[in-house]
């Protein structure tokens, strides 16, 4: 094999003796008063020639190149030649021996079809970064030789292997370092969401998360339900600017938050105020979008606030879907507005769905084509709250390397007939009158819950509670005011309402004391008691009871 005449073509050679020739060529044109040369100037007698690319004896450079060198000829890529540092690396290896039985190394490396391909093209090809049989990682490139005195056409092929063994593991240790830290970002993200959810009486509930991608940046998107007590259901979904561990902690921030701030039974609009101020504080460069809404079993509604989040899906008994897009402020953290809250019907046989960006959010889609997407698919969606969480989850296409987190929640209020509906019931009393409305109210709720065949000692006990709720509303409240009884398969709830605003706190009566023992008696008997204040202004007491189970 004639190395002389292909060292030539290797990369870089052509260029350089192409230079040398256009040097050789350029016409002397001292005479014009041109300046020559400054490495024409330096040359004297005594400078040793300096021999061109084409005068080195190829064969010494390439055994002393460190990387690792292989010329093969044919079809069968017979070996024509390998370097010393490929012999040291993988052995002796015999000259004219195909490279299938001979170079294992490549066939185990799956370059025997680039190097087919390589003959076929004409052109160079690489393979990046591949671990061979000695332990070390090597880039391969593999580069067409075109001989002159190659009568049968079939060429030969210059391997070309770079040691790259030290950037490989460096490259190992940032993966590793990378899943490590996504490992510690998803399990924080997921420690803080709700391990499970909390099951109010009157809605099914169902929920999904799913980190974005595989790098570490997991986002900031939460979830949770609450329940306040009386029947009511906060239900809440969020989504912190941002990625990482830095995001999932705020995120956690704010869901805690949350939950404290519902169990002052606020309206939607007050906790997002509330939160706003908070989300300032915690980190006045991190923003959050929120939807904040709470669910009344006796309205039928959906009442909600919502902080830059996207809009709350609803669908009816009849299939069709409604977009609560209003009111909507910024999103939390960037202060200076006073939220609104709007309200949605819900009843028996609709379906409500909250969710993330991520599930509707497509970089080449405009963001209302998503949404739209998402009508369309939970017009279609039936079934229990899983089946449709599910659903609209695989029709937006999301999958495990989704590029962005999602969370959705999706909340059912089931229809009930049959027996299920004798287990949900409600009786209502508008207290007229003055002093007489007490025993009336008495004698109401006796017969109440008496048709609902309670036993007698939680008939007695739900008997006292409304007397002590409507002798308090009487004393303290102001017209109108309503004696409301409800029980589901779990629990009995009184609740009383009335026109004044003022709250009812426990205290401790002292012996003297004529009063102040209504809400300490309801409190002690009660399994929860609780207030709050209403929309169109007036508050409502009420008190649970625990059902036996069975």
């Amino acid at each position: 094999m004639n190395f002389t005449r292909w060292s030539a073509r290797l990369p870089g050679t052509q260029r350089r003796a192409a230079a040398r020739t256009d040097h050789a060529a350029a016409p002397d044109r001292r005479g014009d008063g041109s300046v020559p040369a400054a490495r024409a100037e330096q040359l004297t007698d005594d400078t040793a020639p300096v021999p061109a690319v084409d005068e080195l004896p190829a064969r010494d450079v390439l055994d002393r190149v460190p990387a690792l060198v292989a010329l093969v000829h044919g079809p069968e890529h017979r070996i024509a030649y390998v370097n010393d540092a490929y012999t040291a690396a993988f052995g002796v290896r015999p000259p004219g021996a195909p490279a299938r039985e001979a170079l294992p190394e490549l066939a185990e490396l799956g370059l025997l079809p680039l190097l087919d391909q390589v003959l076929r093209s004409g052109k160079p090809r690489t393979l990046k970064s591949r671990k061979a049989l000695d332990g070390r990682s090597y880039t391969f490139t593999c580069t067409p030789v075109a001989e002159d005195g190659d009568r049968d056409g079939d060429g030969s092929v210059l391997v070309f292997a770079t040691d790259v063994t030290d950037h490989a593991e460096a490259a190992e240790r940032l993966r590793a370092s990378e899943r490590s830290q996504r490992e510690t970002a998803v399990t924080l993200q997921r420690s803080l969401l709700p391990q499970e959810l909390e099951e109010p009486d009157d809605l099914r509930i169902a929920a999904t998360y799913q980190p974005g991608g595989t790098e570490a940046a997991v986002g900031g998107d939460w979830y949770d339900v609450i329940t306040l007590g009386g029947g009511r259901t906060a239900l809440v979904i969020g989504d912190v600017m941002g990625r990482g561990v830095r995001a999932a902690a705020v995120m956690g921030q704010l869901r805690t938050a949350v939950r404290a701030y519902a169990r002052l039974d606020l309206p939607p609009h007050e906790v997002l105020q509330l939160l706003d101020g908070l989300a300032t504080e915690i980190d006045a460069n991190q923003i959050a979008t929120c939807a904040y809404a709470v669910h009344d079993p006796n309205e039928g509604r959906l009442v909600y606030a919502s902080a830059g989040h996207l809009p709350i899906l609803v669908r009816d008994e009849n299939g069709t879907v409604q977009r609560a897009d209003e009111p909507t402020g910024p999103p939390l953290g960037t202060g200076g507005w006073i939220h609104a809250s709007g309200s949605v019907p819900l009843g028996p046989g609709s379906t409500a769905v909250l969710y993330t960006d991520g599930l509707v959010e497509r970089r080449n889609e405009d963001l209302d084509e998503g949404i739209a997407a998402l009508e369309r698919a939970l017009t279609g969606a039936t079934g229990t709250p899983q089946v449709v969480c599910d659903r609209l989850v695989r029709s937006a296409g999301v999958t495990a390397d989704h590029d962005d987190d999602v969370a959705v929640l999706v909340l059912q209020h089931p229809t009930r007939k049959g027996p299920e509906g004798d287990l949900f019931r409600n009786a209502a009393l508008e207290l007229l009158g003055g002093v007489e409305a007490a025993p009336r109210a008495r004698a109401f709720a006796s017969g109440v819950l008496t048709s609902w065949r309670f036993p007698p000692d939680l008939h007695d006990l739900g008997v006292l509670a409304t007397s002590e709720l409507v002798a308090n509303s009487l004393q303290h409240g102001i017209p109108p005011m309503r004696l409301r009884l409800r029980r589901t398969d779990r629990r009995l709830t009184i609740e009383v309402t009335d026109g004044d605003d003022h709250l009812p706190r426990r205290r401790r009566a002292e012996p003297g004391d004529e009063s102040g023992r209504g809400i300490a008696i309801v409190a002690t008997i009660a399994s929860n008691w609780g207030s709050r204040r209403t929309p169109g202004g007036g508050k409502a007491v009420w008190c649970e009871f625990l059902l036996p189970r069975g």
